[in-house]
């Protein structure tokens, strides 16, 4: 490294601090604030005169210009590799809502696991709906159940909450279709299937640490009452019938199915196989979840005794919530490319590497640091993406299930140390009846536990295979 790596790499802690300064503090607009962010990055690289490379390996110096071109292209590569996986998938949680197909899954989970482990069944319940909804969305659905639970079981309220929350929290950090994973996948160029097996693998045991262990630990040492029931809904419209328990499984499991597929086809199956590329097409994100959005406007929507009109406007409604958060997404992949073209990512890459940390740890560390600063998971995946790709390019060695455990990893460190800046913490203190104190000393120490041991269990991992 030389001084310049040092100057771009200061410039980059300013720009980061600055957008935590404008996030946190001034409570600006994320996108706005990832924007101003990079115009700091860039600007600061037009003042020292870098150089910008093209494809071809041609210099020419960086300009403002420039810096307006790198965020639009970032921006545009990011959306276009994301938007649809993340409206898709926004859609199908929104039709597994209506259907009543969330209440379904609970009775049946509940039925089977017993009383005396309702824990496992809560987080039975968390993996399957938070496969494909969103955090927020998916605690919203699953509460009614929880306090049902709690009443019926009379078991401690932490002592089912925190399964619940450790699930949620970790499919939403490491599993597609959620946009976090979906942007490093894009970003890292990894194999969509091989992250959704690896994101079992290690999110399980991760949800399980800091879920029903850390409950245990702590319900005895903490007094949180659950909130009321929430009244009795009006009977549902004539017609109206729940879907069945296989069938809801069965749409939500969908396009999980169609992209593991693919990834055994591309495992066991030559080039230019015909099932081979055949698989390799419905098993992409946006494919396999338009075929289940298509599927599930059937067997949760008009299956159920919703008309079509009523099914689509569902699907129009759920869009309208995400869009701020698909811009973010798009301004933290504009902010990465600026990272990028202005030569701060190379400069903080042979850091890395000067350091001898393994990429993995790299992208954990990078990845914790900006979840801390800003409060936002998608954020801190995004941005860590962006700035591991160089660091990959010095690591040939490394086999795609290498950076599919990377992609994890980088999940978990999104998750870490979840505070009063992360819109989550609020949605869990105010939906779960919490004090501040509470909260802090149960939501926010579950997630430095998902943080901590997905690290610790995705390095083991990562240590153990063989490489090229």
């Amino acid at each position: 490294m030389n001084a310049a790596d040092w100057k771009l790499i200061a410039l980059a802690l300013l720009a980061i601090g600055t957008l935590v300064l404008l996030i946190t503090r001034y409570k600006v607009n994320a996108f706005i604030a990832l924007l101003l962010a990079s115009l700091i990055v860039g600007g600061g690289a037009v003042a020292m005169g870098q150089m910008l490379k093209d494809a071809g390996g041609k210099e020419s110096p960086y300009t403002v210009l420039a810096i307006a071109k790198s965020f639009s292209d970032g921006l545009g590569a990011t959306m276009g590799g994301i938007a649809a996986v993340i409206g898709f998938g926004t859609m199908l949680g929104r039709l597994l809502a209506e259907s009543g197909g969330a209440e379904v899954l609970a009775k049946r989970f509940a039925a089977f696991f017993g009383a005396n482990r309702i824990q496992w069944c809560i987080m039975a319940l968390a993996l399957a709906i938070g496969l494909t909804t969103w955090f927020a969305v998916g605690l919203v659905l699953l509460l009614p159940i929880l306090l049902t639970l709690t009443h019926e079981t009379k078991q401690p309220f932490l002592r089912l909450t925190l399964p619940l929350l450790s699930c949620l929290s970790v499919m939403h950090g490491v599993m597609p279709p959620h946009p976090g994973p979906v942007v490093a996948v894009e970003a890292l160029k990894a194999n969509m299937g091989l992250v959704l097996i690896w994101g079992f693998v290690i999110g399980i045991p991760t949800a399980a640490v800091a879920g029903p262990l850390y409950a245990k630990l702590i319900s005895g040492k903490i007094t949180a009452n659950p909130p009321p029931m929430p009244p009795k809904t009006k009977s549902a419209a004539a017609g109206f019938r729940p879907p069945g328990f296989w069938l809801t499984l069965f749409s939500i499991l969908l396009p999980v199915g169609l992209m593991l597929l693919a990834t055994v086809a591309e495992l066991v199956l030559p080039k230019g196989n015909s099932i081979r590329e055949t698989a390799s097409f419905i098993g992409n994100p946006t494919i396999a979840l338009l075929l289940a959005v298509l599927f599930a406007a059937w067997s949760l929507g008009t299956g159920c005794g919703y008309t079509r009109a009523e099914v689509w406007k569902f699907t129009e409604q759920c869009i309208g919530t995400v869009g701020m958060t698909i811009l973010v997404v798009g301004g933290g992949g504009g902010f990465a490319r600026v990272l990028r073209d202005s030569g701060v990512a190379e400069s903080i890459g042979r850091a890395g590497q000067e350091a001898h940390l393994s990429p993995l740890l790299y992208g954990w560390l990078v990845s914790s640091f900006i979840r801390v600063a800003t409060g936002s998971a998608t954020v801190a995946i995004t941005t860590a993406s962006g700035l591991l790709v160089p660091v990959l390019l010095l690591h040939p060695e490394l086999t795609p299930n290498h950076i599919a455990l990377i992609i994890v990893a980088i999940g978990c460190g999104s998750l870490f140390l979840s505070h009063l800046n992360d819109s989550g913490f609020w949605i869990v203190k105010d939906c779960l009846g919490l004090s501040v104190g509470q909260t802090l000393r149960t939501w926010t120490v579950c997630e430095t536990i998902v943080g901590l041991a997905g690290m610790g269990f995705s390095l083991l991992a990562y240590s153990l295979l063989p490489v090229r």
